[in-house]
């Protein structure tokens, strides 16, 4: 079967249908529209994508065909609800979004205030996490707060395979929670992490995950791109272990990709530091650790090692059936074939690359 890399970017979804190490044909969804998310339902094969209007507000778009064609879904709503008293809750945007369980009708949806969604209508209708949304940690603008933008938002939602009703998500900027009666109740997970930004760093609630991903053979092993640096939990999330350190490479950064079936394999692709958000030296690099963080090794062969100005963000980083890929914020699109040892361009004329997903 044929395989696609999704590239959302500023101004619209661009699909790089692959042959076995080459592109074969390149297609254009939604042109001039920015894409703030693309989700592959691996199980039905739908593809999801949400745009960013600037005159129309968020969209979200599912296509049964690989993109023949596109229908529209239906939106989650803050109508009626208050981000804070005084100020009026709305959609600013859709951040993320995965199946809740078996059931191929049922999603979760992560957005901007930081609202979480539930669907049990293959997205038709959406309804908000009243638990969530109602948790005293939320309504206190000292733990839940924005992080080069005006709101919180979560963009990472993780269910354990093992039991649908167990989830956890990332906030920007609260941290991660977690819940075991799929959205009932909610509590901080967030031991062993470090807000450098804070007075207090060691705060409950007021961390700032980049990205976060769970081992699928191995659930409890969670990886987590922080804003503060490289941490993993063995015993999922009571207790935050940091993999890097501020004098190492590599600490800052927003990507990261994992290996499904071993706990111990991850990449990143590291920043110089939050104020310099640039290539480490301006050399575009992929590090890879194989022993959970203990060593990490850089790996360059194919990317820009003279003035790159290449950053990528959260979502912009994939793994998945020994295909990688990642697009970075100059527009620049990278395949691997061999887990990051060798990289080729597959685009260097896109608009800005927000996300990445391969089908």
């Amino acid at each position: 079967m044929q395989r696609a890399i999704l590239s959302g970017t500023s101004k619209g979804l661009v699909v790089f249908w692959m042959n076995k190490t080459s592109v074969a044909k390149t297609e254009v969804h939604f042109r001039g529209f920015p894409v703030s998310m693309v989700f592959i339902d691996d199980e039905t094969q739908i593809w999801w994508v949400a745009l960013s209007h600037k005159h129309w507000g968020e969209k979200l778009h599912f296509s049964s065909d690989c993109g023949v064609s596109w229908q529209a879904a239906g939106l989650p709503s803050f109508s009626g609800l208050k981000y804070k008293p005084g100020i009026a809750a709305s959609l600013k945007k859709i951040w993320v979004m995965q199946r809740a369980n078996q059931d191929p009708n049922q999603f979760w949806l992560g957005t901007e205030p930081g609202g979480l969604f539930f669907s049990e209508d293959s997205g038709k209708t959406f309804r908000l996490n009243e638990a969530l949304w109602n948790h005293p940690s939320r309504l206190n603008e000292h733990q839940w707060f924005g992080t080069g933008k005006d709101y919180p938002f979560i963009h990472s939602i993780l269910v354990d395979p093992r039991d649908h009703k167990h989830i956890y998500i990332g906030v920007s900027c609260a941290g991660v929670f977690e819940s075991r009666d799929g959205g009932k109740n909610w509590h901080p997970r967030n031991i062993g992490l470090i807000a450098a930004y804070l007075p207090k760093t060691t705060p409950e609630v007021g961390h700032d995950p980049h990205q976060m991903l769970m081992c699928q053979s191995n659930p409890d092993v969670i990886w987590q791109q922080n804003h503060c640096g490289i941490f993993r939990t063995l015993n999922g999330g009571l207790e935050w272990i940091q993999m890097s350190d501020v004098a190492d490479t590599p600490h800052y950064g927003f990507a990261l990709a994992i290996d499904d079936t071993n706990p111990d394999v991850a990449w990143v692709i590291p920043a110089e530091s939050d104020e310099s958000r640039v290539p480490i030296d301006l050399k575009l690099r992929v590090c890879k650790t194989i022993d959970g963080g203990k060593t990490w090794q850089s790996f360059s062969n194919g990317l820009p090692q003279e003035n790159s100005f290449d950053l990528v963000l959260r979502h912009g980083f994939v793994r998945k059936s020994g295909l990688m890929s990642f697009g970075t914020t100059n527009g620049n699109l990278y395949g691997s074939f061999d887990d990051g040892e060798m990289w080729q361009t597959l685009s260097n004329t896109l608009a800005p690359i927000h996300t990445v997903a391969i089908a």
